[in-house]
């Protein structure tokens, strides 16, 4: 059984499990399929509690694909709810990759 398999195992058991949900959609990431990974990133940032750090990793993987402008906005709303969560630190994290980036008009 793959990894992929196992933690799709486990959300059959607890579908809402966040980091299960995160987990999936890093393994998705590393499989090479980027629509279903994002998708699922996008989903977590929904959620009523949105999981900071499938923002982080969403901008991450948009900016390995050259889309930056995308990796950017999921940057500053992830700051804007990492702020609201009190999660300095994953703010922290994203304001330097966000500014590795560059501005928009580059």
């Amino acid at each position: 059984m793959s990894r992929r398999e196992k933690i799709e195992a486990m959300l059959a058991d607890d579908p809402q499990d966040a980091f299960l949900r995160y987990s999936l959609a890093m393994e998705l990431d590393k499989e090479g399929d980027h629509d279903a990974s994002l998708a699922r990133f996008a989903e977590l940032t929904h959620d009523s509690t949105p999981y900071v750090p499938a923002y982080f990793m969403a901008a991450q993987q948009l900016a390995r694909l050259d889309r930056v402008i995308e990796a950017r906005a999921y940057l500053r709303d992830g700051i804007e709810t990492a702020r609201q969560q009190g999660n300095a630190h994953a703010a922290g994290e994203m304001s330097e990759f966000l500014q590795s980036l560059g501005s928009a008009g580059e």
